[in-house]
């Protein structure tokens, strides 16, 4: 058995050793289709002219969130516990805007996890209980002039806190006019404002 396998590995040894005899000499590099290289330049840079105006965002209105959520009838009061951020209401931003129809939508921002919501328009309710699911859902709003404030209340917090939500609202012309998240706990709301000019 030992000579066996004693003549196998000299004979494996030496047809490797004769492999690499054929390469000796016979090996030549295969030259490159197209040997030149080409240099390229860059593009040169022509300073942006002043004649086309700045593309313009929606203008925001200042209004201060601690006045906004001073009535405790209508907005539930921030919850001071340590390391939870979410206990509180949610200002989005107020907007000024001359559309005459506004679209809001919205959907779960994170898995679905069965979030819900109800939706207040000039603090009426307009949406009594949605589900937010993975795809956009919404309404359609005819705004009248002056404040329109639109109230995001969450009424649970799903199986993952806090009630978290993506949300667009569009102009008449289907421009974006805010696109945000909110991230609140149970019964604190999430407010947006559109002023119509």
């Amino acid at each position: 058995m030992k000579k066996i396998l004693f003549i196998i590995i000299i004979t494996g040894v030496s047809l490797q050793g004769y492999a690499q005899k054929e390469v000796n000499g016979k090996y030549k590099p295969i030259p490159a289709n197209n040997s030149e290289i080409k240099e390229i330049t860059p593009p040169t840079e022509t300073p942006p002219t002043t004649d086309t105006p700045p593309v313009k965002d929606p203008t925001v209105l200042k209004i201060n969130p601690d006045d906004l959520y001073k009535n405790n009838s209508l907005y539930k009061r921030e919850a001071n516990v340590e390391g939870i951020f979410y206990r509180r209401n949610e200002y989005l931003g107020g907007y000024v805007t001359n559309t005459s129809v506004s679209t809001v939508r919205y959907r779960d921002a994170a898995f679905v996890d069965g979030d819900k919501i109800r939706v207040y328009l000039n603090d009426k309710v307009i949406e009594k209980e949605v589900s937010l699911n993975g795809d956009f859902q919404g309404f359609k709003i005819t705004l009248v002039k002056g404040i329109n404030k639109i109230d995001f209340e969450a009424l649970n917090e799903g199986s993952a806190s806090p009630n978290t939500a993506e949300f667009q609202v569009y102009d008449d012309k289907g421009a974006v006019i805010k696109a945000s998240q909110w991230n609140v706990g149970t019964g604190y709301k999430a407010t947006i404002i559109l002023y119509k000019e």
